[in-house]
């Protein structure tokens, strides 16, 4: 029988910081898993090579639903993004090397496909108006059929604009968090224009998207989602923060703007009201941070049977391992709603070998690669040693602290 010979943590930054898990059996398989958790990412490194590395050798790399239980029950200090995370990056690499073992790719073991390719989003932005609507025309340009729209709100800034000339937004910059400006009122009456302007000028022959990304009250959240309607948004993402998943009630109430939530939800449990009594329309939890591709399945079947459709995170800051799996996995769920989508630095990929690729608005995967088709490069890695960067926190024009 075959068994865990070896797990090793990788910490490297090209581009961005990735923690990656590569674990190789007895016979010589070996399987990836992302443990990439953005700004904590050593706690997450030093949880697998202290606490849960030891526990994996000698183990049947087989028995993916076994060690899904021994790692989450065997803990007792359950869920949490550093324990889930964990759990993520050794549950997708057995599940790289079950693939790799059955001469399948993943999506097969999964059932197969449901879907020819996977519908994602991208992300415009503009410092204004003009540049904004530039940038929408641009991805619609590369074919993409979602994008997401963000403008930086005069005076204050906002949430999503890239700076300078870099292909796509790039939050995490700095050795220590940046400040940034906030004032929800500013916000409140310039976004729900640009959006409008998108429509005006850009037409309804697209999916828009925009990310409130936990700014706002239940009461405002409802205020702007009604506001927006006639935009008619595939989307408003995290109106609110989660935590009181009740909240949620009052911006259904009064909205029929779609409400997508979840990247930064970690277990079923986390989303079960949310699910259950429909407050939402899209769960954007990832394979990553919610415990890999056998916890993100049962988050999105329970989804399934509430009309939720999946819509999950998908930034840079997750490797392009986690990109893989998601698509394996969202190739196959019968309630796939959109994929995020941002493409990955040229270092990130001297690194991460990847089948994964983009055509006509979607991604997809080799029919032909077993596993997720994914390699990592240990010694390209090795020119990207690690470089700690962290996301910024927003404060009130009072000074006072915001949810970011």
């Amino acid at each position: 029988m075959s068994t865990i010979e070896r797990a090793e943590v990788f910490v490297a930054s090209p581009g961005r910081t990735f923690v990656t898990l590569r674990i190789t059996t007895s016979d010589g398989v070996t399987g990836l898993g992302d443990a990439t958790l953005n700004g904590r990412e050593l706690a997450v490194a030093a949880y697998l090579r202290d606490h849960v590395v030891p526990l994996l050798i000698g183990k049947d790399p087989a028995r993916i639903e076994d060690m899904w239980q021994y790692l989450y029950r065997g803990a007792y200090w359950r869920r949490g993004p550093v324990t889930m995370t964990a759990i993520a990056a050794v549950d997708v690499a057995l599940w790289d090397i079950k693939g790799k073992v059955a001469g399948l790719p993943v999506y097969q073991l999964l059932g197969g496909r449901s879907r020819d390719g996977v519908m994602v989003y991208g992300h415009a932005s503009g410092a204004d108006v003009p540049e904004l609507l530039d940038d929408v025309a641009r991805f619609r340009d590369l074919g993409y059929q979602a994008v997401r729209a963000q403008a930086a709100v005069p005076g204050v800034g906002t949430y999503g604009v890239r700076k300078g000339t870099r292909s796509s937004y790039e939050p995490a910059s700095t050795a220590l968090p940046e400040e940034q400006p906030w004032s929800t009122p500013a916000y409140l009456d310039f976004a729900p224009t640009y959006l409008a302007a998108v429509r005006e000028h850009l037409g309804f022959g697209f999916h828009l998207l925009h990310d409130v990304h936990h700014r706002l009250t239940p009461l405002e959240a409802a205020q702007f989602g009604k506001r927006v309607e006639e935009c008619r948004l595939f989307w408003m993402e995290d109106p609110t923060p989660a935590e009181n998943q009740e909240s949620f009630r009052l911006i259904r109430q009064h909205t029929t703007t779609p409400i997508a939530v979840g990247e930064v939800l970690t277990s079923i449990w986390d989303v079960q009201t949310l699910i259950t009594e429909q407050l939402i329309d899209y769960v954007r939890t990832t394979v990553v941070h919610a415990g890999g591709i056998t916890h993100l399945r049962r988050i999105f079947d329970l989804a399934a049977l509430y009309q939720v459709r999946t819509g999950s995170h998908g930034a840079t800051d997750l490797s392009p391992v986690t990109l893989a799996a998601a698509v394996h996995v969202d190739l196959t769920v019968p309630n796939f709603g959109v994929q995020e989508y941002m493409e990955h630095a040229a270092e990130t990929m001297e690194v991460f070998r990847s089948t994964v690729r983009f055509d006509a608005g979607a991604l997809d995967v080799a029919d032909d690669v077993p596993g997720l088709g994914v390699e990592y490069d240990e010694k390209a890695a090795a020119a990207f040693p690690y470089e700690p960067k962290y996301l910024p926190v927003a404060r009130r024009l009072d000074g006072s602290v915001h949810d970011w």
